[in-house]
């Protein structure tokens, strides 16, 4: 499919979903669940099985309501009313902040290779971030095709490394390494829930195509498309290389990495090996971060332009791009990024994914409700077509709610803690836009 002026085609988009997905969860991941042992890949695989219902979901949802900007917030909107889509649309939007601070973690763990002191010295670290930061900040000023096309080279360039590693790795897996099988210390079905819900980070970016719908050529089967296969496509790379690597590294050195896939080429191809995949893994951050910078100011000019948040946020410069409001949300993400740095990089990043997943899981939930009732308000072809629509949409909530319980007492509470800032936000906007109505 051909690009239009200043649209994203098929491939840009399905790009956006992959590197928005690959782009911190699967480098740090190995690290973060090698404490849990072999059970861990059972977290996997149902992480994978909620991920897909999910991007059927969204699928549909981009059918039922073509280019219609601002992903899941307009479709809470056009199914449960201005509340319900402004509360997706907060909790959304301090997810992708806390999932910006997480993927440029990532990135300042992969250049820890190349620059040693990253891992070691905080400031340097801190600073290196918001280097970065601001830096794809400025290229997502440049206009949404510049960033679409990083984008997709990016994505390409990370996916070979992480390929080549899984299928080499296969040669070099110690299945002792995956026993105890649930070395956790609690029961299986804690460790299950605990693990889906650590890997399910790995997957939010499923509905990255449907945000800047508008901007996207033939949005209805393009977003839809793009979501399946980058759903499908970023599943397998994540089992294939979480396997390898966890069948080559013992547990004990691999929970202490804060490079797991360089340490596992060093295994495979010599020392050398290492600075090749640490730069995979660095331009595969790099390349997420510039996609939810893209989503950060696409997501808050879609609110504004229905008068529920600040006008600023709506305002475009000469490339046609929210840049005002792209950067006043990289100020939050630089935040959220120094804020939590007296701790280690693996710790740093577990609180970040945990704190990610606890805000846009109330997003997922409020999605999968209104695709139910706007896909109720469309007749049926016959009941086997509404038997699915029903089974879809019930599968998927309880998968969601399951991610709630699992996220953990400290979590849920930062994460209520983020989502009750949006009430006094809410009533200040509509009392401003009843005012200028009635004026």
């Amino acid at each position: 499919m051909q690009e239009s002026k200043n649209q994203l085609g098929l491939w840009t988009s399905t790009s956006l979903v992959i590197g928005n997905m690959i782009g911190a969860g699967v480098f740090m991941m190995p690290a973060t669940l090698a404490s849990f042992g072999g059970i861990s890949l059972v977290g996997w695989i149902c992480a994978s099985i909620g991920a897909f219902l999910l991007s059927k979901v969204f699928a549909h949802l981009s059918n039922l309501l073509p280019a219609a900007n601002g992903g899941p917030y307009a479709y809470s909107q056009k199914g449960l009313g201005d509340f319900a889509g402004f509360l997706v649309a907060w909790c959304y939007l301090v997810s992708v902040w806390c999932s910006n601070a997480a993927i440029t973690v990532s990135f300042i763990s992969a250049m820890s290779t190349f620059i040693p002191a990253l891992s070691t010295n905080s400031l340097l670290a801190a600073f290196t971030g918001l280097a970065t930061i601001w830096f794809l900040t400025w290229v997502n000023s440049l206009g949404i095709l510049t960033s679409g096309k990083l984008q997709l080279v990016t994505t390409i360039l990370k996916i070979v490394p992480i390929i080549c590693i899984g299928i080499a790795g296969l040669f070099y897996i110690h299945w002792d390494n995956f026993l105890p099988f649930n070395n956790s210390g609690s029961s299986n079905f804690a460790a299950i829930t605990a693990t889906t819900t650590l890997t399910f980070f790995a997957f939010l970016g499923i509905e990255c195509a449907t945000i800047p719908s508008g901007s996207v050529a033939n949005s209805a089967s393009t977003v839809a498309k793009a979501t399946t296969m980058g759903t499908l496509i970023a599943t397998l790379v994540y089992i294939l290389s979480t396997v390898a690597i966890m069948g080559m590294i013992p547990a004990a050195q691999l929970k202490t990495s804060v490079t797991p896939f360089a340490d596992a080429a060093i295994l495979i191809w010599g020392p050398s090996a290492q600075y090749l995949v640490s730069a995979g893994v660095a331009i595969a951050a790099f390349g997420a971060l510039n996609g939810y910078i893209l989503i950060q100011g696409q997501l808050p000019a879609a609110i504004a332009k229905d008068k529920l948040f600040p006008a600023v946020f709506a305002l475009n410069n000469s490339k046609g791009v929210p840049a005002l409001g792209m950067v006043i949300s990289s100020v939050f993400v630089s935040v959220f990024m120094i804020m939590n740095y007296t701790k280690g990089l693996v710790a740093q990043f577990q609180f970040l994914i945990l704190l990610t997943t606890s805000t846009i899981i109330i997003p997922y939930v409020f999605c999968t409700a209104s695709f139910m009732i706007l896909r109720l308000r469309k007749n049926f072809a016959n009941n086997w077509t509404k038997t699915m629509a029903i089974m879809l949409a019930s599968f998927t909530f309880i998968f969601c709610i399951w991610i709630m319980l699992g996220l953990g007492q400290e979590t849920v509470f930062w994460g209520f803690f983020l989502t009750l800032f949006s009430v006094p936000i809410y009533v200040f906007a509509i009392a401003k836009r009843d005012k200028t109505q009635t004026n």
